[in-house]
């Protein structure tokens, strides 16, 4: 029954997993959930985060900005991006900023 919930939604995770299976009348421990599919080398499939695993194919650039104080506007810049899953597609937010009036 675990594989066959697990094939038709591979995104589904023990708590989800476990639910399926007391909707079909088979009410199973939490721990033996777990040890079953760890046997069974399955679990919920979905992104995981690598935002700390560097690329070594890709030069690394000196920090500019380190000895250097801002003392007027204009003089430098920061601008950051980021993703906003929405219900029908996704979103970008671009925020530029001026160090000097930042701080």
């Amino acid at each position: 029954m675990i594989d066959e919930i697990h094939l038709q939604y591979p995104f589904m995770g023990r708590r989800r997993i476990r639910t399926e299976l007391i909707k079909k009348g088979h009410n199973v421990n939490c721990k033996r959930l777990v040890r079953i599919m760890r046997e069974m080398g399955i679990g919920a499939i979905y992104p995981k985060s690598k935002t700390t695993l560097a690329n070594k194919a890709y030069k690394i650039y000196p920090y500019l900005l380190r000895d250097i104080e801002v003392t007027y506007p204009n003089q430098a810049w920061a601008i950051g991006i980021t993703y906003i899953p929405m219900a029908k597609g996704f979103l970008y937010l671009v925020a530029i900023i001026d160090w000097y009036s930042h701080g």
